[in-house]
């Protein structure tokens, strides 16, 4: 170290600090990497890796970015799980004494994201902090970009609650203790499940007085006051949360203002099984949006209400009363179309009021954006005044929790230009006539050269010297030039500074005070400015309670406005929802599919399930049928109704269940070498454990996994455990081809059969996609793999081999033929094939065709015209 340059030196000091983090140093218009720094980034980067010497005989491995575009560089190393501290110049270069002071002002994590270009604007960025104590387990979840903090604590058996909650905000960062590496079921879902980086912190970051006092002088208040009395886990896990973000972000944390207690029992359990199965926010194949419940719901026109409509749907209520309070909501909304359209348009000039606060109140806000705030609060007084003649009570309090913020857009408007440059440095932020002193300042460097002309004419009229000039040069600066001929006519106030073959030059002391005033006006116009605008800031981030209301208010509402017009505009109905055990949906549809037909007919279906004779209904026929679909629009329009959300239906009644558990599909999890049918039997336990009779379980094919009568038995094993009312007594859609379990209904008086009615005629086959009662006959497997594309001779053989199964014969061998006759290379336009939609068409007996059947029928003929 010794030998090292004095800013190598400084470099070093910050590095042993921050021996985890790529350090962006601060070198004038540069961030520089060193050492193993550098050699990372300009491979992860794609930067040219050069040197620098550094006082040794070796030159030091560097790279670098510039400063004013380091955000996309800086995104793209997060983005691989890097974690950046920023090393920045603290003090002006111009008056350092030495070398410039330099500080580490904040460590950039990918759970402590605040800048817009690194997030996705309908998707919370959440930071994890898990417990594990003695007596149970605490989580602590924070999004530093919106001010949101939630805690929740669980009993010693709640690893599966603890599971369930961590996939409800899927974090992209977690901080835990050593306890928890103990408890595999929550380190291998964070490992395989969550994908996000994961840190272990000293445990005496979880120290419980340590928690309590840093707590309460974050909020200015005791955690009992915060509503965490009889909750120490809670205590410890948040403490350690904000040490974790105080030590990272340096300021900005006033952000965060209240805690919001999180219990489970208070939402819908759903597991990331469900989630997955049921595509509620992705899908299963390309984890896109389209094609998800999300994709049809949302129709927000804020950023605010995209992401609070992720929470709903990640959180479904189990409270009637709060369900039918939004569904009122909702009702008000979609009756009244203008008012809808009024709000909509309204809302759609509003910005991400929660992230805007947030950089505002970090500093980070350019000038734009205190416009874009501008821009949002000349919405509010008009959106505020169109919902004063509510009645609901969700929309009377959406309207008291608007504030219009006048005062807020006033100060704004006065303050910043009505097009500010995108970067403050860039000057000319603050409009013309806010500031006195900046408006002289600004008449001097846009008029110079008339207040010199004034100057001028003025002491040509003093003096008497008809050709007095007034001049400028970098030696002396301004100067009055008089002719040898004038001499006698100069005051004595004029102090001679150069004497030319034919003229004098002076100065004087109100020229001199001219010239500083004018040589250093672009700079103190910079300052001033850089004063002023903090001013306005410090103004606008002391009024963050009204604002962030007003932000919570807006976004409640735009979900509401949302779910109204989807309502309106694929012919939803509201469901009642209640306590009882009923599922009672009259011509459901699923919302997805239904949306992806491109105006197909979609035939719907009844659902009739409760905690009797109804409990369980095996569904049977073949594949591609509709049976999946079938189960899933059920557990989608439940979950839809729990949301608040009106459903596709034309009536429903839901008696809310307190979790949806599903087994659908068979898959591989080859990173931890478990076969399908391992997965499937870890997936059918798991649900067994934790459902009860009020859930609502969606089973799919199981037991095929394995030979035929292992999984036959199994499926009904399964069937009887859940039928019976002390071990589970859940409701339950239970799909099978194993169609030795329809005889259940003759045993069990819980039980109902039910199969998707088919048309066969031939080798085709028709799916009516209408569930009716009673057992499928067959499974039309040969049949299905026709309509798939299966080559003829393979679906001419299967019926072989399936006449001699079912006479109880032995299979005959394939007879070989003999050799193929020459085909005529000379093609005949007799023997020229009809196309699919001929051949389609001589196979359709018009005679028998069903009214649904002939849509059906002449949908598929319209498709294969168009191939």
């Amino acid at each position: 170290m010794q030998n090292l340059s004095p800013m190598m030196q400084q470099y070093f000091a910050v590095k042993e600090k921050h021996p985890g983090h790529i350090v962006f140093f601060r070198l004038g218009d540069f961030y520089e990497m060193f050492f193993d720094d550098a050699i990372v980034a300009s491979k992860e980067l794609e930067l040219t890796l050069t040197g620098r010497d550094c006082g040794q005989q070796e030159r030091a491995p560097m790279c670098g970015v510039p400063y004013h575009s380091c955000d996309a560089y800086i995104a793209r190393l997060i983005k691989k799980g890097f974690k950046v501290a920023i090393c920045e110049q603290v003090e002006n270069p111009k008056e350092a004494k030495g070398m410039v002071k330099r500080e580490v002002i904040r460590v950039i994590t990918p759970g402590t994201l605040i800048e817009s270009n690194m997030l996705s604007d309908d998707t919370n960025n959440y930071i994890a902090c898990v417990f594990s104590g003695e007596e149970g387990y605490a989580l602590a979840c924070a999004d530093i970009s919106t001010g949101q903090l939630f805690v929740s604590q669980f009993e010693k058996d709640g690893e599966n609650e603890l599971v369930n909650e961590l996939g409800r905000y899927s974090p992209s960062e977690i901080i835990f203790n050593g306890g928890l590496l103990e408890k595999k079921t929550v380190t291998g879902f964070i490992k395989d499940k969550l994908g996000c980086i994961a840190d272990l912190l000293d445990d005496d970051k979880f120290q419980a007085a340590a928690s309590r006092e840093l707590i309460t002088r974050h909020f200015s208040k005791a955690p009992e006051e915060l509503g965490l009395e009889g909750r120490e886990l809670s205590v410890q896990v948040l403490g350690a949360l904000l040490a974790y973000l105080y030590e990272t972000q340096q300021k900005g944390l006033e952000r965060i203002t209240a805690i919001g207690y999180v219990n489970p029992e208070q939402y819908m359990t759903l597991d990331i099984t469900a989630r997955r199965n049921l595509e509620i926010v992705q899908t299963m194949r390309t984890g896109e949006k389209k094609g998800t419940l999300l994709w049809v719901l949302d129709k927000t026109k804020t950023a605010m209400g995209k992401r609070l409509l992720r929470s709903f749907l990640d959180k479904p209520l189990l409270n009637p009363a709060m369900i039918n309070k939004r569904l009122n909501a909702v009702e008000e909304l979609y009756s009244d179309t203008l008012l809808r359209c009024d709000v909509t348009e309204q809302l759609s000039g509003v910005f991400d009021l929660e992230r805007l606060m947030t950089r505002i109140i970090y500093g980070n806000a350019s000038p734009r954006e205190f416009r874009s705030l501008q821009y949002t609060a000349t919405a509010l007084p008009g959106l505020k005044s169109r919902l004063s003649g509510c009645q609901s009570a969700y929309l009377c309090e959406v309207c008291q929790g608007i504030d219009p913020l006048e005062d807020i857009s006033r100060l704004i408007d006065s303050a910043i230009v009505e097009e500010p440059p995108a970067l403050l440095k860039d000057g000319s932020v603050i409009k013309d006539g806010y500031d006195a002193q900046l408006d002289e300042l600004r008449g001097l460097v846009h008029n110079t050269k008339q207040i010199l002309v004034d100057i001028e004419t003025l002491e040509k009229e003093k003096t008497g010297i008809k050709n007095l000039k007034i001049g400028y040069n970098r030696v002396f600066g301004y100067y009055i030039e008089v002719t040898k001929s004038y001499l006698d006519l100069v005051p004595q106030t004029y102090i001679r500074k150069q004497t030319l073959a034919n003229c004098e030059r002076y100065i004087t002391q109100e020229l001199k005070e001219l010239e500083e005033k004018i040589l250093t006006a672009g700079e103190k116009i910079l300052i001033l400015e850089n004063s002023l605008f903090e001013q306005v800031r410090a103004q606008i981030a002391a009024n963050l309670n009204r604002i962030q209301t007003t932000a919570a208010a807006i976004a409640r509402l735009d979900v509401y406005a949302s779910f109204a017009a989807v309502a309106a505009n694929n012919n939803y109905c509201r469901p009642q929802v209640d306590f009882s055990s009923d599922i009672i949906i009259k011509e459901g549809r699923h919302p997805v599919v239904e949306l992806l037909m491109n105006g197909a007919p979609f035939v719907a279906n009844d659902t009739v399930l409760n905690n009797s004779d109804k409990q369980i209904a095996i569904i049977t026929g073949p594949n591609m049928a509709g049976k999946s679909t079938y189960m899933r629009q059920t557990a989608l329009i439940v979950l839809m109704a729990q949301i608040g959300s009106f459903v596709p239906a034309v009536s429903a009644d839901i008696g809310v269940v307190d979790g949806i558990y599903t087994r659908v599909g068979a898959s591989d999890d080859l990173a931890s070498g478990q076969s399908t049918f391992m997965v499937e039997m870890t997936e059918v336990a798991h649900l067994l454990r934790e459902a009860t009779s009020r859930s609502l379980l969606i089973l799919d094919e199981i037991g095929r996994g394995t030979s035929t009568f292992d999984g036959m038995s199994i499926a009904r094993a399964v069937i009887e455990y859940i039928a019976d009312k002390h071990k589970v007594g859940a409701k339950t859609l239970f799909a099978t081809h194993y169609h030795e379990l329809t005889e259940l209904e003759q045993q069990l008086s819980s039980v109902k059969n039910y199969n998707i009615a088919c048309k066969k005629r031939g080798d085709d086959i028709i799916f009516l996609r209408r569930i009716i009662p009673g057992g499928a006959d067959d499974s039309y497997g040969i049949e299905v793999s026709k309509l798939a594309g299966v080559p003829d001779w393979i679906i001419k053989r299967a019926h072989q081999v399936l006449e001699q199964l079912e006479d109880g014969k032995t299979v005959d061998p394939v007879k070989k033929k003999g050799k193929p006759q020459e085909v005529s290379s000379q093609i005949s336009f007799e023997t020229v094939l009809p196309s699919e939609v001929e051949e389609a068409l001589r196979q359709i007996d018009v005679n028998t065709l069903t009214p649904i059947e002939a849509l059906n029928r002449l949908y598929e003929l319209k498709k294969l015209l168009k191939e």
